[in-house]
């Protein structure tokens, strides 16, 4: 009787200890949730950036293209219109024999393209 008495008051100390640190454990998730979506937050905030990035420097490609097109048949002014069409600025043309150089920016991308007068 006495051994069961002892291993009673064993096992109700254990479970208060047990109890205890469950105690302190609880409530952690929170913490960990907050960072989780705080990190989110941030990396798709930073992958929208990257995307308009990219949409950007696609529409600054497009608009030298198309003024690069243009500055081979209506020249220097041709290609200003076509560009500012496109949304962006003509920042530099160069003739060279039968090739227009052209570079745009759209929203400050930089962006060059190449035209030929030759068939």
């Amino acid at each position: 009787m006495l051994l069961h008495r002892a291993r009673s008051a064993a096992g109700r100390r254990s479970s208060r200890l047990r109890h205890r640190r469950a105690a302190r454990d609880r409530g952690q998730a929170v913490p960990l949730l907050l960072a989780v979506v705080a990190l989110a937050a941030v990396l798709m905030a930073a992958a929208a950036h990257l995307g308009g990035r990219l949409v950007d420097r696609q529409r600054a490609q497009t608009a030298a293209d198309a003024a690069a097109l243009a500055a081979v048949t209506g020249g220097h002014a041709a290609a200003a219109a076509v560009a500012a069409a496109n949304g962006g600025a003509l920042v530099a043309l160069r003739a060279v024999l039968d090739d227009v150089i052209v570079t745009v920016q759209v929203a400050g991308e930089v962006a060059t393209a190449r035209a030929t007068r030759a068939p």
